[in-house]
C-alpha cells in the first residue's frame, strides 16, 4: 500500500485507560509523557526495568505481572505494543484493530494504526513532528525518518526556548515585569528562559553590564530604555528605573528588566521587585549566572578546589573598608582561608588590600583581576595582595572587573608561573 501522510491529532488521555505491553526501555521512555497527560496506564509485562518498577510502586501506573492476554484492550482508548516479541505485538495490534483502538507498534511502525511523533515542549507549546515518504516512493525507501523528525523537533523547541524563533502570543497577557539576569556579558551565557522572555518583550530596560549584543536582535517595535550606571559617571537613578518599569507594565506591555549577572547579586533586583509588588504588578524573576563565579571560571580559576579552598565569599567593594557605610567585617574576612571574590572593587582595591593585610592575610596571597570577563575584550592581570593596587594602576584595570584573592588563583594550567611578578594576558 503506498504510504500516505498521517493525520496529526492531539489525544486527550486524562483519566482514560491506556494499555502498554512490555516493560523495557521503550516503556521507560514513553511512560512519563503518558503520565504527564493524565492517562490511566495499565502496564502488562512479566518483568520491567527498575525505573518502571519505581513508577508502579509509587502508584503512577498499574503493573500486571504477566504476559499479554486476549481481551486486555477492553475499554482502552490507546495501546502501545512494546514487547520484544514481534508475534505478541502483532496480536496486540490485531485486537486493537478489531476494537477500533489506536495502537502503536514500537517494533514495526508500519503495522500499527498510529505513530508516535518526535515530541518536545516549551512554555505551554507542544511540538510534535512526523515525517513521511515522498509520493510514489517505495515503502521504506524514502519513508519516515525518525532522526530527521527528532532534529526538526529539537531545532524548533530550541528556537522557541531561546528566542531565536519568535512566535509572539496573540492572546491577552497579564501585564508584568520579568527581572532577567543576563549573565556576565557573553550573550551565549544568558539562560534559555531569559532569552525567550527577551524575544517576547515590548519594552526592555537594559543595564550597561547586560548582554548588549542581544539588543540588536530585538524587533524594531521593541522600546529599549538605557538604564546604564557608569561607575563614578552618568547613571539612571534607581527611582527613575522603578518608575519606568511600573509605567510600562501598567500600560499592559511585556517588560523585561535586563540586568548583568544575577538580579539579586548586588543588582538591586529586590528593590525593583518590592516596588512592582507594591503597585500590584506581577513579577517574574529569572536567575542569571553571576560574574562572581562565571568570570573566574572563564579564565580557568575555580573559586573552590579540593585541598585548596573549601569556601568562597563574594563581597561588594564599592564602599571602602574605613567608610562608615561599610557593612563588611573585613577583619573576619582576612582570617578566612578560602577564596575572596570582589565585585565593584577596582576603585577601592588599595584600601581593601591594605585592610586584609593589616588583619592577617599574607602579603604573597595570589590575586587575579579579570576585566570585562567572558567578552571579546577580556583580559587578566595577576599580582599578589601586596602588589595588586599598583599592578591595577600600572595596567589600567578598569570596571567592570572581578577580583579573585586566594590560592585558587594559582590552580590549573592557566595559572601564571610567578604571580609575584604579575602577569598580563
Amino acid at each position: 500500500m503506498p504510504e500516505t501522510p498521517a493525520y496529526p491529532v492531539g489525544l486527550r488521555l486524562a483519566g482514560r485507560r491506556v494499555v502498554m505491553a512490555g516493560g523495557g526501555t521503550v516503556a521507560q521512555r514513553r511512560l512519563p509523557a503518558l503520565l504527564a497527560a493524565g492517562a490511566d496506564v495499565t502496564l502488562i509485562a512479566p518483568e520491567v526495568t527498575p525505573s518502571v518498577e519505581a513508577m508502579a510502586k509509587a502508584g503512577e501506573i498499574t503493573w500486571e505481572h504477566r504476559t499479554y492476554q486476549d481481551g486486555d484492550l477492553e475499554a482502552a482508548w490507546y495501546a502501545l505494543a512494546a514487547t520484544d516479541e514481534p508475534a505478541v505485538n502483532a496480536t496486540i495490534a490485531a485486537e486493537a484493530e478489531a476494537r477500533r483502538v489506536w495502537c502503536v507498534r514500537t517494533d514495526d511502525a508500519d503495522e500499527g494504526t498510529a505513530w508516535t511523533p518526535a515530541t518536545g515542549r516549551t512554555d505551554g507549546v507542544t511540538v510534535a513532528v512526523l515525517t513521511s515518504g515522498a509520493p510514489g516512493a517505495p515503502q521504506g525507501a524514502a519513508g519516515r525518518d525518525p532522526r530527521r523528525a527528532a532534529a526538526v523537533r529539537d531545532a524548533v523547541v530550541a528556537g522557541l526556548s531561546d528566542g531565536t524563533l519568535v512566535a509572539r502570543r496573540n492572546r491577552p497577557r497579564t501585564p508584568g515585569v520579568a527581572l532577567v539576569g543576563g549573565g556576565p556579558g557573553d550573550p551565549d551565557l544568558i539562560t534559555v528562559r531569559g532569552r525567550r522572555l527577551l524575544a517576547e518583550a515590548d519594552v526592555v530596560v537594559a543595564d550597561r553590564l547586560g548582554p548588549r549584543d542581544l539588543l540588536d536582535e530585538l524587533p524594531p517595535h521593541v522600546e529599549v530604555i538605557d538604564a546604564a550606571k557608569i561607575p563614578y559617571g552618568r547613571a539612571m537613578a534607581q527611582e527613575a528605573i522603578n518608575a519606568a518599569l511600573v509605567a510600562h507594565a501598567k500600560e499592559g506591555k511585556a517588560v523585561v528588566r535586563l540586568k548583568g549577572g544575577d538580579p539579586f547579586v548586588f543588582g538591586r533586583g529586590m528593590e525593583e521587585a518590592e516596588q512592582l509588588a507594591a503597585e500590584g504588578i506581577e513579577v517574574t524573576v529569572v536567575p542569571g549566572i553571576s560574574s562572581s563565579i562565571s568570570v573566574p571560571g572563564a579564565v580557568g580559576i575555580p573559586v573552590t578546589h579540593r585541598g585548596v579552598a573549601h569556601e568562597f565569599t563574594v563581597v561588594s567593594g564599592h564602599v571602602a573598608p574605613e567608610d562608615s557605610r561599610s557593612l563588611v567585617d573585613w577583619p573576619a574576612l582576612a582570617r578566612l582561608r578560602g577564596t575572596l571574590v570582589l565585585l565593584m572593587a577596582v576603585e577601592n582595591l588599595g584600601a581593601i588590600a591594605a585592610a586584609l593585610r593589616t588583619h592577617g592575610r599574607p602579603d604573597d596571597t595570589p590575586v587575579a583581576m579579570i576585566q570585562e570577563g567572558t567578552m571579546a575584550t577580556e583580559r587578566r592581570v595577576d599580582a599578589t595582595l601586596a602588589t595588586a593596587a599598583d599592578r591595577a594602576a600600572a595596567e589600567g584595570v578598569r570596571p567592570p572587573a572581578v577580583i579573585v584573592i586566594g590560592d585558587v588563583v594559582g590552580v590549573g594550567p592557566a595559572a601564571p608561573a610567578a604571580p609575584d611578578a604579575g602577569t598580563r594576558r
